[in-house]
């Protein structure tokens, strides 16, 4: 293929299947872009940008062509072509996630604890569903606090509570007490954290890419796919884990290095998130569709009269 007609931006996977969109965010998500200065992954925007125009540098191969693309998906937005902070990156879920779930997990059993990590957790996820909104939508800082205040009470209110609630259940219950608060917590921060998607609508598209108007439906469809991915991110780790823990802790050896145990715990979610992230990105596509009969009343008869049947579905960022 003669890199003058190279399409930078065609999927190189199947996006409408879940293999494809794996293999996809496999890629996307390598916590090891995580690392890359900010000079190099600008060096990579500048490459992508350059295909698009056509004007690819002489001596640019195919791959280091995939490669920049890797690296402008893994950094930068897919609405703004901004430069997104470290923190909020999928990339960085892996090394940011493992740690925070890790000690969510060791340190369960006090109520300072459990309130120490809940707050870092929900300040860490706010930045992330901040930083992967779709951007077309803007928010105001009052808002952003509003989203933040709430989802930190959420997940404080459930976790304090299920902690002093389950004193007497058995211990691994009480385990599990952490990802019931992060999944109560997600099902309102990132509602709320996007709340003006779904106050106002979300930009709409035809499959050409031809703005249609702003549905509100469409945000509630994308939204709630997203906390779906978002809690199946954190299900296997956070479920699995405390039982292999509560196994592992009545062996003599584990009884002898305690210490060691939260390091243990943070290194065994980092293995599940190498595989969860990807895989809960990947349940549903990006680029999200509704069929135009789904839409509210106004926009369905506005895209009706203007394009007759030629349009069937819209398509939006559903975002991540």
């Amino acid at each position: 293929m003669a890199l003058s007609s190279f399409d930078i931006d065609a999927p190189r996977w199947d996006q409408s299947t879940f293999m494809g969109r794996l293999k996809h965010f496999f890629n996307i998500t390598d916590w090891r872009t995580a690392l890359l200065p900010d000079s190099r992954l600008d060096e990579a925007k500048a490459l992508v940008e350059s295909c698009r125009a056509g004007t690819t540098p002489p001596g640019t191969t195919e791959e280091q062509l995939h490669y920049a693309k890797k690296l402008y998906d893994s950094a930068f937005h897919p609405d703004t072509g901004d430069r997104m902070n470290l923190i909020g990156r999928m990339s960085f879920q892996v090394p940011g996630g493992m740690a925070i779930t890790g000690f969510m997990l060791q340190f369960y059993r006090t109520v300072p604890a459990v309130v120490f990590w809940q707050w870092v957790n929900q300040s860490f996820n706010a930045l992330v569903n901040y930083t992967n909104r779709n951007a077309a939508s803007p928010i105001t800082p009052k808002q952003i606090g509003v989203a933040y205040f709430t989802a930190t009470s959420t997940a404080l209110a459930t976790a304090v509570g299920l902690n002093l609630y389950t004193k007497k259940a058995p211990p691994l219950v009480a385990r599990w007490v952490p990802f019931a608060a992060v999944a109560a917590a997600n099902c309102v921060n990132i509602p709320m954290m996007r709340q003006q998607e779904i106050l106002n609508g979300i930009a709409v598209t035809d499959e050409n890419g031809n703005k249609l108007g702003h549905s509100t439906k469409a945000a509630v469809k994308g939204i709630t796919q997203v906390v779906v991915s978002r809690v199946t991110m954190a299900a296997p780790g956070m479920i699995i884990l405390p039982i292999i823990m509560q196994r592992l802790e009545k062996y003599k050896f584990m009884q002898r290095i305690t210490f060691l145990h939260g390091p243990i715990q943070v290194m065994m979610v980092g293995v599940f998130l190498i595989f969860m992230v990807p895989a809960a990105c990947s349940l549903f596509p990006q680029r999200c569709s509704m069929a135009v009969s789904k839409l509210e009343p106004e926009l369905r008869d506005s895209i009706r009269s203007q394009y007759g049947d030629a349009v069937q579905r819209v398509y939006f960022n559903k975002g991540l």
